[in-house]
């Protein structure tokens, strides 16, 4: 008992450990981007900054205005989300409820290794068959837009929130199930009104980590999105997020300028959004279950 103890003890120290390190270095990374963000505030103002039309930062005088990059950088999460979250919620309960258990052997180690897919590929792919192939159907001046990079995000974040939605409905008792059957529901009753609700708070958290995934990727947008820093009117305006934004510019920028001080301010900005994002899937989470309840 004693030695069970011991080991308990060593065990927690040890998590605790890694646990206190990881949120030390997400205190430290904060303390960067506001270190280097905000000096950027001497050169112009916050209203500018958040609100600005024109993004000209080499410009003499620049212009810092990211609401074209920030406007980007949540269109192309919300359509990309609107496309690959739902349909990554029908491939979990296709996976967990309906198809058979020797093809979802080899269903759910693919859809795993998708996951693994590098976001350059599917950026290259955006670039040299999607774009040319939207340029020709629409008439439009490029391929290179918010649909292009939205459809490319969604694939990219179908097979983490498929997977991860499918762990959570999967984990829902058998005896549910069961009880529901028993009561006379039929399978597609027993999904919708007893399993789905059970597994919600998992589903959503597959949700939000699909939509972090697609507010901090960088390649897919950067290759695919046409690098216009405008606000977006239409599904097929080029637009340029936040993270393509500092990806392309950073390493050409002069250290401890304005404009290297306005692009750690950008990435200050994707932190604080993807902060809002969690903050507010836990408030809903809690809401639903306690509605659950």
């Amino acid at each position: 008992m004693r030695d069970i103890k011991q080991r308990d003890l060593i065990a927690r120290t040890i998590i605790s450990g890694i646990a206190m390190v990881g949120i030390f270095i997400l205190i430290f990374i904060l303390f960067f981007l506001i270190k280097e963000g905000i000096p950027v505030l001497k050169s112009t103002s916050l209203k500018e900054l958040l609100f600005g039309l024109y993004w000209y930062p080499t410009y003499s005088p620049p212009d810092f205005g990211m609401l074209p990059l920030i406007a980007g950088s949540l269109a192309v999460t919300i359509l990309s989300s609107l496309f690959a979250l739902p349909l990554s919620v029908l491939v979990a309960i296709y996976l967990s409820e309906i198809c058979p258990s020797p093809l979802r052997n080899i269903m759910k180690p693919l859809l795993e290794m998708l996951g693994f897919l590098p976001s350059v590929v599917l950026g290259f792919v955006g670039m040299v068959l999607l774009a040319p192939w939207l340029q020709n159907t629409f008439e439009l001046v490029s391929g290179l837009n918010l649909f292009n990079a939205s459809l490319l995000l969604g694939i990219l974040i179908i097979p983490i929130t498929g997977s991860l939605a499918d762990d959570a409905i999967s984990s829902v008792p058998s005896d549910i199930r069961d009880a529901s059957f028993a009561l006379g529901a039929t399978r597609q009753e027993t999904i919708t009104r007893v399993v789905l609700p059970a597994a919600l708070p998992g589903i959503m958290q597959a949700c939000l980590l699909g939509m972090m995934r697609a507010i901090g990727e960088t390649m897919v947008v950067l290759m695919a999105a046409g690098g216009a820093a405008i606000i977006p009117r239409s599904l097929f305006d080029p637009i340029r997020p936040l993270t393509s934004t500092i990806a392309a510019e950073m390493g050409e920028t002069p250290v401890g300028s304005p404009h290297y001080h306005a692009l750690f301010f950008a990435g200050l900005l994707l932190l604080l959004m993807t902060l809002a994002l969690n903050f507010a899937a836990i408030w809903v989470e809690k809401r639903w279950r306690w509605q659950l309840h």
